[in-house]
């Protein structure tokens, strides 16, 4: 029988779910799958799912639908969170066929091909679900490391899984208890993206400074950084989310210490009232938070601080609101990412009384972008005049040789290279700044070791 060839992959959520579908867009692509975009005809889709919020369930619904409609007679797969916490309401989606939740997406291969025979034997409409219970430990999932070498920047998956139990969050029930990828696998997996010619590796996770947890007596997130600075090349480390309430004084020392740690923190805030941080079960005040903001910024000059906040959780009054719009304008941040609180069956927010309006939930989030656009440009100013290490990205088409990349303080850099200089592609280079101009900064290289 002829396996179906060509796949097409569409991905919701955060920076663990793109890193997950990487890694099954590999798995197939060894086993000679072409991958072609989602609006183009295939002969399998899938869609790695997120539930983080209720519009991210209807998202992934309506792409499952889209892809039975593209092709009526495609095998069709569900993958990922949502699938984890309403796996009989997806697979009951006229069209799908596979329903994986967050532990079995290896066996993703293996069950597209056996669906395939199914249908080739006459079956109309196959399906099979597997989604285990999250109760019992689960371990980490190992799936193939996308290294292809075509970006700078490589995602690299340490940790898995989340104990906090924040009120609003739906994450432990769709991702598990913690477990974390062994050292030895991580300097593995480590070597291969620079080997495949990666600058820049994001260690990444669903409760990523809880990395080590699972392995008590061995190592911690500390640890492991120690160990990955230990290697040889040309490289840096970024850290993706990290807990504010798990922020060690030796951790900012490792970062403080090492060129090679990116100056980019990135510490979820959530909000800045304290009543409305005790309902969401956040384990820090205001206080602590802006006590730790202040020891980040003495000891690692030049750190790019970015956060989360939530706005229109149940009973957060227009004075908590001013609260937490005064709270972050006091605090020199780079960049906010602002969600609206929706509501998540079985969690202990969803059953709050004082549910706020979507119309004022929206109203505080345009506030809070707003606050943010101007938050982003303070910070770049500082920065004019100075020297930035940059990791080159992609030429861009706005002048003869002009480049574009990212500092190690999540700064976006264009600076033009003079005729006959080769390509930077992948590598760093000093940029002296003398601009900013629609939230990018301009700037010079400068030809000196670094």
């Amino acid at each position: 029988m002829v396996a179906p060839r060509k796949i097409a992959f569409f991905t919701l959520g955060c920076k663990v779910n793109q890193q997950e579908t990487a890694a099954l867009k590999k798995l197939f692509q060894d086993h000679g799958y072409q991958i072609v975009g989602f609006n183009e005809p295939a002969d399998v889709y899938v869609v790695n799912t997120c539930t983080v919020t209720h519009i991210a369930d209807r998202k992934s619904r309506q792409m499952l639908r889209r892809a039975t409609s593209s092709n009526p007679s495609a095998i069709v797969a569900a993958v990922g969170c949502y699938c984890q916490v309403a796996a009989e309401e997806v697979l009951a989606i006229p069209g799908v066929n596979i329903v994986i939740g967050t532990q079995d997406r290896a066996r993703l291969l293996e069950l597209v091909e056996e669906v395939a025979r199914r249908k080739q034997a006459g079956e109309k409409y196959p399906k099979i679900s597997i989604v285990r219970t999250l109760e019992e430990k689960p371990v980490f999932e190992e799936l193939p490391l996308p290294c292809s070498g075509e970006r700078s920047r490589a995602f690299l998956k340490i940790e898995d899984g989340c104990e906090q139990f924040c009120s609003y969050c739906i994450i432990p029930y769709a991702r598990g208890k913690v477990r974390s990828l062994r050292p030895e696998l991580v300097k593995e997996r480590f070597q291969q993206l620079l080997a495949a010619g990666y600058r820049e590796v994001v260690l990444t996770g669903i409760h990523t400074s809880a990395y080590g947890k699972d392995l008590p007596g061995e190592i911690d997130l500390v640890g492991l950084l120690k160990q990955l600075l230990q290697l040889q090349g040309e490289f840096r480390i970024r850290l993706s989310s990290l807990e504010p309430a798990e922020i060690t004084q030796e951790l900012l020392e490792v970062i403080a210490s090492s060129p090679r740690v990116c100056r980019h923190l990135h510490l979820p805030l959530q909000s800045g009232d304290d009543e409305i941080l005790k309902l969401m079960h956040r384990p820090y005040t205001t206080e602590g938070y802006r006590r730790l903001f202040e020891k980040v910024w003495e000891m690692i000059p030049g750190v790019a601080v970015t956060t989360d906040v939530m706005v229109g959780f149940p009973g957060e009054t227009e004075k908590h609101f001013e609260n937490t719009y005064s709270f972050i304008a006091s605090l020199p941040f780079r960049g906010l990412h602002v969600f609206k609180y929706s509501p998540r069956p079985g969690t202990i927010a969803a059953g709050l009384p004082g549910q706020i309006s979507p119309e004022e939930k929206e109203e505080r989030s345009r506030r809070l972008r707003n606050l943010a656009k101007n938050l982003e440009e303070e910070f770049a100013r500082r920065f004019l005049g100075h020297k930035l290490v940059v990791l080159a990205e992609r030429r861009i088409p706005e002048g003869v040789g002009c480049w574009e990349g990212l500092s190690d303080n999540y700064l976006r850099v264009v600076f033009s290279l003079p005729l006959g200089v080769p390509k930077p592609q992948g590598s760093f280079v000093s940029v002296y700044i003398r601009g900013l101009r629609n939230g990018r900064l301009f700037g010079e290289p400068v030809f000196e070791e670094h």
